[in-house]
């Protein structure tokens, strides 16, 4: 093992150890196309608000089917504590309409099928594959800000970044990545505290 990865194996371990044991949103469900719409709804919006919304959303519309039957004016008045709320929900029945049209409404477990979904980009797209435990990388703010102060990355652009991190971590640790560092962000929502336990950390060798 490289020395770089070992070092970044113990700088992960840390992280893991000072975040929390909230839920975010795309954990818990019972269902796969649960997981694909609430991490949809849950971009730019707390995982607090996402996962209640995404629960009244669910009891009323059990179904991917019946997602893609009611309209986005219907959805818009459940999810309207969500952030873009109007968007997502033209996004939900689209993508809703397009898994009953080409994937008899399941979900496909291929990044290049995935992203052709209407409100699934690139890190939606991980951060689903990685919760149905797939080898998945989902950069999203707080991996991102992690990597370049741990000096994981010197990249900014998400996908370079994930390629970045493909190539120090170990495969088996991909999908634990984003929610390692979402639970350390999400516990410490002090700019100055996070850095300087990011600095304590980076200087772990």
């Amino acid at each position: 093992m490289k020395p770089e990865t070992k070092r970044a194996l113990k700088q992960l371990r840390e992280i893991k150890k000072l975040g929390g044991d909230m839920r975010l949103a795309a954990e818990g469900w019972s269902a796969e196309w649960k997981i694909l719409i609430s991490t949809i709804m849950s971009a730019q919006t707390r995982d607090e608000t996402t996962i209640p919304v995404a629960e009244n959303l669910f009891k009323k519309y059990p179904s991917v089917k019946k997602l893609s039957q009611t309209t986005p004016e219907n959805i818009a008045k459940i999810i309207k504590r969500v952030n873009f709320h109007k968007t997502k929900s033209k996004n939900i029945v689209a993508c809703c309409k397009k898994l009953m049209k080409e994937h008899k409404g399941k979900i496909p477990h291929d990044i290049n099928k995935l992203i052709e979904l209407p409100g699934v980009g690139r890190k939606t797209a991980n951060v689903f594959l990685a919760e149905v435990g797939k080898d998945a990388i989902g950069v999203d703010t707080h991996l991102s800000y992690t990597s370049r102060k741990l000096e994981w990355t010197k990249n900014k652009d998400p996908t370079k970044i994930e390629k970045d991190l493909e190539k120090l971590f170990p495969t088996k640790y991909w999908k634990d990545l984003n929610w390692i560092t979402v639970r350390f962000g999400k516990s410490h929502l002090s700019r100055r505290k996070k850095d300087t336990l990011l600095e304590e950390i980076r200087s772990i060798r």
